[in-house]
């Protein structure tokens, strides 16, 4: 059968028909691939065939290099480089001439082809012609050429990092790309492509951004492309000035005037695409402003990265006044949809941004406008002036905005019980929970909330809770934060009076009819489980009784039968509330002698509970049962023992679970939980965990954020059965070596793979700090002697990378002494011959962290009584 057919059919309504296609697809795929990719290839460039069988023939190209997975990634990239070159050859040939296809649709799909392809070859110095033919297109007459071709290189900006295209290639881009936005191009696509193409080629101009003449060139077309006449070209053009905005921050200084009234002219006058970016520009400002003063609060020395031009502070009087215009533009029915983002809502966020950005400057411009329009008639002017309230909580100091809270408190309270319209509720219950967010609690010197004025504000957010879903659902947040402020509060809370009709408040809101709407649900078990985790012992009654009432609302959920898909997905959420619920009230419980002895009493059927949880199979609920399993481990510590021949099957299931791997993370978690409850008790389950364990680190399929908590857990393993570990140490050791080397040299070529590098380093040390506790004070001391001169090279290496964080210091520190305190003069004479070392400890003794200094006196003590041992 041709593969037109097999392609068409694949796209059939008979689902028979479509399942057979899909399956000879793959058999191709799988038999031979080389033909595969050429016959899709073939089909992909010949104009003869139909458009759908062309556009699938290049979906399924997409997807033979290209998937989510990194392992499968990897192996598809693999497979692709071994192929016959002539193959390859034919392939890429098939695909540039599908770029000038009359067919729309055929011409995307080979542009994104080709950039997949370019983002396979480029880095390995392979397929060096290909930006120069497609620059060649760009002289071509017919615009449908010139805008795929300029498609094709916003793509390839996309895939490729800007070390592998060489300066004189990506000017050549720029100057192509700059050239087709241009007002000066007659074609509306040609000008859409090449704007859309300038936004994924940002990343490769520094060079050009350092220039002033190509820089200002680069700017005057993008503001120019802001006044198209076609709203997808100024939308295009915006989103180009934000990421400009991030990319290029320092560089704007001279163009912040112009940028002002365009950006002004779009939020009053233009279409909602195009507003909302030209206010996503401003919250970009806020954003970098609010990074570079967090790093270097308003010390700017000559060796700053960055500094800050105040661009946001400068704009303030004229940038006020416009993002609260944007208040009174809000919709009907905005909260009711949960992905809504409108112009009101951008604004308000915008304010937000400029409120911590600017702190205390921002409440005499927004109060006047507050003051007009709190007591209008028209609930849009009400909804405005409330949220506008609400978005300027953040960021100015306590001292300036307490005074204006205290006025405002009351009055809120009676628009929540009284104003007529939702939308005012809903805002007026989110600004309470701003309140108390940013106003309430140990650190804020003059509290907002009394004990003359909490009653009226409880019942207040208690009958606010039987409102609509959505006002419900912002009470209940509101609530959340009352009761997290208390958290610190020891005994006395205002709370504990009325504690048991919260609890019941929240649990009727649980029970509602319609609480699956707004995520009122959710937040009233969120909300519980916070007044659970900040009570005080005077209320630990309450929470008893809590306990078995949740378990009987988990069993209740475990009996239903013959249930449709959505009512069961339905049911796995409320489940796992339910589960996080109790892990909550475990917790609380076991933390004191007084109310550990009443929760023993439930915590064989709460087990079993749990139990037959996991045999429901569903990954949310999973984590949500395995973190209570932990919490539940701890309380009783080691009479779980009884519990773990019918729990340790469901534990290897989570261990051995790549696809969920956050579910793979928790259980290993909790790995760690029961070695402290356990300790030597877990001995007899150890071959299985150890060799999951280790499977799971020599494994390419794991999510990589899975790797450094398995490192610790070999630890805590470790520290659970002591010098049993001798029979793990031949496999462990190895791994900790091969590991250790990798990533204490790890090129971190940004924040991100330096947090992760330094998140595997802390796992190594936490693993061999745990090994060397366990050996400690036993015979078999001496067999950690041979692994000894390779921790202290690992130490030594990462002293002198110099990019540790606070948490791998004070580790590392530990390690340092661990290795004295267990292996004596050994270590001792080690440690004296390493240069490294020494000024690694001087260094951590001399650290303004209270943490790692500590740590750092610890060690040197060992060390000290190692060496004159």
């Amino acid at each position: 059968m041709e593969v037109t057919q097999i392609l068409l059919n694949a796209q059939s309504v008979d689902g028979t028909v479509r399942n057979h296609a899909e399956e000879s697809l793959k058999q191709f795929q799988e038999q031979n691939l080389a033909a595969f990719l050429l016959s899709l290839s073939n089909e992909l460039a010949n104009n003869e065939k139909p458009v759908d069988s062309r556009k699938l023939a290049g979906l399924v190209l997409k997807n033979a290099l290209d998937a989510k997975e990194q392992h499968r990634k990897a192996e598809l990239v693999q497979r692709w480089l071994s192929l016959d070159v002539a193959v390859k050859a034919q392939v890429k040939s098939c695909l540039l001439q599908t770029l000038p296809s009359p067919v729309p649709d055929a011409r995307s799909t080979a542009s994104q082809v080709i950039a997949k392809i370019a983002g396979i070859e480029l880095p390995q110095k392979q397929w060096p012609e290909l930006i120069g033919s497609l620059l060649s297109n760009i002289h071509q007459l017919q615009p449908h050429v010139k805008q795929a071709t300029l498609e094709t290189l916003g793509y390839i900006c996309e895939e490729v990092s800007p070390q592998v295209v060489d300066q004189d290639q990506v000017n050549k881009i720029l100057t192509a790309v700059v050239q087709g936005m241009n007002a000066s191009e007659g074609s509306i696509d040609v000008r859409l492509a090449a704007t859309r193409a300038l936004y994924n080629a940002l990343g490769f101009a520094q060079a050009n951004f350092s220039n002033d003449m190509e820089r200002d060139y680069i700017m005057r077309v993008v503001c120019e492309a802001t006044l198209c006449p076609k709203v997808k070209i100024r939308q295009a053009a915006f989103e180009c000035l934000v990421a400009i905005s991030s990319t290029y921050y320092d560089k704007l200084a001279s163009y912040m005037q112009d940028i002002f009234n365009i950006t002004a002219k779009a939020v009053k006058e233009d279409e909602e695409p195009v507003a909302l970016q030209a206010i996503e520009f401003w919250s970009s400002i806020c954003d970098e402003e609010i990074d570079i003063l967090d790093e270097y609060g308003g010390d700017f020395t000559a060796d700053s990265d960055i500094p800050c031009y105040y661009f946001i502070k400068q704009a303030l009087p004229a940038l006020v006044p416009m993002l609260l215009e944007t208040l009174l533009k809000q919709e009907e029915d905005q909260d009711q949809d949960e992905g809504a983002w409108n112009l009101a809502m951008a604004g308000g966020t915008c304010l937000g941004l400029v409120a911590r950005t600017v702190g205390d400057d921002i409440v005499s411009l927004v109060m006047p406008f507050i003051q007009e329009n709190i007591t209008k008639p028209d609930w849009r002017q009400r909804e405005a002036a409330t949220y506008a309230f609400g978005s300027i909580l953040e960021g100015p100091s306590p001292e300036k905005l307490i005074p204006v809270v205290n006025v405002a408190l009351s009055f809120m309270l009676t628009a929540l019980m009284k104003d007529p319209n939702n939308h005012v509720k809903d805002t007026t219950a989110w600004t309470l929970g701003r309140i108390f967010e940013f106003l309430h609690g140990s650190t804020v010197e003059t509290p907002v909330i009394t004990h003359e004025n909490c009653q009226q504000i409880l019942t207040v957010l208690l009958q606010s809770m039987k409102d609509v879903p959505n006002v419900a659902e912002k009470a209940c947040g509101a609530l959340y934060f009352l009761a997290q402020g208390y958290e610190d509060i020891g005994s006395g809370s205002p709370l504990s009076p009325f504690f048991q009709e919260i609890i019941q408040a929240l649990l009727n809101v649980t029970r509602r009819e319609d609480a699956g709407e707004s995520r009122l649900r959710t937040a009233a078990y969120e909300t519980l489980n916070e007044v659970v985790r900040t009570s005080t012992d005077e209320t630990a009654p309450v929470v008893t009784q809590l306990l078995p009432v949740i378990m009987v609302e988990l069993h209740q959920t475990l009996e239903a039968q013959k249930l449709s898909s959505d009512e069961r997905e339905k049911q796995n959420e409320l489940q796992g509330l339910l589960c996080g619920c109790l892990q909550v009230i475990i917790q609380k419980l076991a933390a004191s002698e007084a109310t550990k002895y009443a929760f023993m009493q439930y915590a064989d059927q709460i087990m079993e509970l749990f139990l037959r949880v996991f045999a429901c199979r569903n990954a949310t609920v999973h984590e949500e049962a395995m973190l209570a399993i932990g919490a539940l481990a701890y309380a009783v510590g080691g009479n779980f023992i009884k519990y773990m021949q019918g729990f340790y099957p469901y534990l290897e299931m989570g261990l051995q679970n790549f696809q969920e791997y956050q579910v793979c993370a928790i259980t290993v978690g909790v790995v760690g939980d029961l070695c402290r409850a356990l300790e030597d008790k877990i001995l007899p389950y150890c071959d299985g965990i150890m060799t999951q364990l280790l499977k799971n680190l020599s494994s390419n399929q794991l999510h990589r954020s899975v790797k450094p908590p398995i490192f610790s857990c070999l630890g805590d393993i470790a520290l659970a059965i002591g010098d049993n570990f001798e029979k793990y140490l031949i496999y462990a050791m190895p791994m900790l070596q091969s590991a250790a080397e990798l990533c204490a040299h790890a090129v971190a070529t940004d924040d991100e793979m330096l947090e992760y590098a330094n998140q595997l380093r802390n796992g190594i040390l936490e693993a061999y700090s745990g090994i060397l506790q366990g050996f400690k004070n036993c015979p078999k001391t001496q067999l950690l002697m041979p692994y000894a001169p390779h921790i202290v090279q690992f130490l030594d290496t990462l002293y002198n990378e110099k990019d540790m964080d606070d948490a791998v210091m004070k580790t590392a520190v530990g390690v340092l002494g661990d290795l004295a305190d267990t292996l004596g003069s050994h270590a001792g004479s080690l440690i004296n011959q390493s240069v490294a070392s020494k000024e690694f400890l001087e260094e951590c003794l001399s650290s303004d962290d209270q943490l790692i200094k500590e740590s750092a006196d610890w060690a040197k003590l060992a060390i000290s009584r190692a060496v004159s041992g």
